[in-house]
C-alpha cells in the first residue's frame, strides 16, 4: 500500500471510531428543554426544566421543574402543577420535593389528583416572594410515547382570596433526544 492510501485510510479509522464514540454518549444536557420557536406560550412565560434521565419514552425518570425569582413575584402557600390529557405518565407523590434558592424545603404535604391531572404541593412554611423555586419530581414514569406536553405552574399566596396566579409553563418533551 502506498504512503498516501495508508493515511487517508488511517485518517478515515479514526474519524469513524471517533464519531462513533462521541455519538453513543447522551448527556444529561441532551434533555434540557430547547429552543422553540412557535409554542403558543406567551413571551416571558416560558418555564426552564431539566430531566435527569433523558425522558425517554415509557422509562423512569426525574423532572427537575424550574421558577426563577423574578417570577415568584407573590409569595405561595401552595403551588400547583397542571397537565395536559395527552400525558400519560405517572407520577409518585411521596417523591417530590420542593427547593427554595437550592435549600430543601419541609412539605406538609403533597397531593396527585389524577382525574383533574393536578399535583398540589403544600410547603410548610410559605414560600417567598422573588426567590428561586425548583421542583424535584423523582420516580417519574415517562408516557409511552413520544411528545410534547405543556406543564402549567400557578401559586396560591397566603392570605390571599384563594385564586390561583399562573407563573408560566413548561414544555416537557419526552423522547426529543
Amino acid at each position: 500500500m502506498s504512503y498516501r492510501k495508508l493515511a487517508t485510510l488511517s485518517i478515515a479509522s479514526l474519524l469513524a471510531v471517533t464519531t462513533g464514540l462521541v455519538s453513543s454518549f447522551r448527556l444529561p444536557g441532551f434533555a434540557q428543554g430547547g429552543l422553540t420557536i412557535f409554542s403558543g406560550v406567551e413571551s416571558g412565560y416560558e418555564l426552564g426544566y431539566s430531566m435527569d434521565f433523558l425522558g425517554r419514552p415509557g422509562a423512569r425518570d426525574r423532572y427537575r421543574l424550574s421558577i426563577p425569582r423574578d417570577k415568584m413575584q407573590v409569595a405561595a402557600s401552595e403551588l400547583f402543577i397542571s397537565y395536559p390529557e395527552t400525558y400519560r405518565g405517572r407520577f409518585d407523590a411521596d417523591s417530590i420535593r420542593l427547593e427554595v434558592n437550592g435549600d430543601v424545603v419541609e412539605l406538609e404535604d403533597v397531593v396527585w389528583d389524577r382525574d383533574n391531572r393536578v399535583i398540589s404541593i403544600f410547603p410548610a412554611e410559605p414560600v417567598p416572594a422573588n426567590t428561586r423555586v425548583q421542583i424535584v419530581m423523582s420516580n417519574v414514569r415517562n408516557p409511552n410515547r413520544v411528545g410534547t406536553h405543556y406543564f402549567n405552574a400557578s401559586v396560591i399566596s397566603p392570605g390571599d382570596i384563594p385564586l390561583r396566579r399562573y407563573v408560566g409553563t413548561w414544555i416537557v418533551s419526552i423522547g426529543s433526544y
